[in-house]
């Protein structure tokens, strides 16, 4: 399996696909690189190289003890773009990708990076609070934690309706990708698992948002049951200079994996690129 090895040792697997301008997919909370197959398979098939890897702790990458903040995924990320000479890259971000994209460029710049894309994102902030009235109560991540370490293939199993809309009337949302999230979600580090909720609920990635300087696409559900639209892509899309917002009526989290939703993200994926 191709690997990159991290500054601490850690071996990150990636998959990459076609020729081409690169295009680097980065996958959400608890999955891997698998999560991005259709639009990695979409992107080769239209001249560009698809490139997605799993985060230190998620599928076939290593599974350290520690390392589970944003600081060490965004440097992990650096670490793979250097060693495979990745220039002028499209970023492509999901969920907790989101604030691995957005930590990279406030640590790293936009040197090697052409785009931007938040897909379904974390950024700038989960956590409700006084000044953040929109967030996620912090008991729901106590819960998700608690649900982790109580039992967790049940818990992936209970997760998978919610993040795909399956408990909405009329979704289409299939047995096979409520089983592909358990699968992915069961070769995640338990440890990986329960840091990473305290990381992508508590990390502010204000800041980082302000250091974009690169046209970015915003893509987002209104029915988004993980990550509510009000907290996050509507905020993010105000803070970049140079952003685009679209909202899907009624999409979920999972919306490049939906079938009927991944077929809009793709053609609007493709259109972002090519412009």
């Amino acid at each position: 399996m191709p690997t990159v090895t991290t500054r601490d040792g850690v071996e990150i697997y990636y998959k990459d696909w076609g020729s081409g301008p690169p295009v680097l997919f980065m996958h959400g909370w608890p999955l891997n690189a698998d999560a991005w197959d259709d639009q990695m398979k979409c992107v080769a098939d239209n001249g560009f190289r698809g490139i997605a890897h799993d985060r230190r702790g998620h599928g076939r990458s290593s599974q350290p003890w520690g390392g589970y903040d944003f600081d060490t995924f965004a440097d992990d990320l650096n670490d793979l773009i250097t060693a495979l000479d990745l220039r002028d890259v499209a970023l492509v971000a999901h969920s907790m990708g989101g604030g691995e994209l957005a930590r990279y460029i406030g640590r790293h710049g936009t040197e090697r990076a052409s785009k931007a894309v938040l897909l379904s994102a974390i950024p700038p902030l989960m956590m409700k609070s006084d000044s953040n009235p929109e967030g996620v109560p912090a008991e729901v991540f106590d819960a998700l934690r608690n649900g982790i370490l109580r039992e967790r293939s049940q818990f992936w199993k209970d997760t998978a309706e919610g993040f795909f809309g399956a408990n909405r009337p009329g979704n289409k949302v299939t047995q096979g990708n409520k089983d592909a999230f358990w699968f992915m979600a069961m070769h995640e580090n338990i440890e990986a698992g329960v840091a990473c909720v305290t990381a992508f609920a508590e990390t502010d990635f204000t800041q980082d948002l302000k250091r974009f300087d690169i046209p970015t696409l915003v893509v987002h559900g209104d029915d988004d049951q993980v990550v509510p639209i009000d907290a996050t892509a509507r905020k993010a899309a105000r803070i970049i200079p140079d952003a685009t917002l679209k909202v899907y009526e009624g999409g979920s989290h999972g919306i490049a994996l939906v079938p009927g939703d991944k077929e809009r993200f793709n053609r609007d994926l493709l259109d972002f690129l090519r412009s």
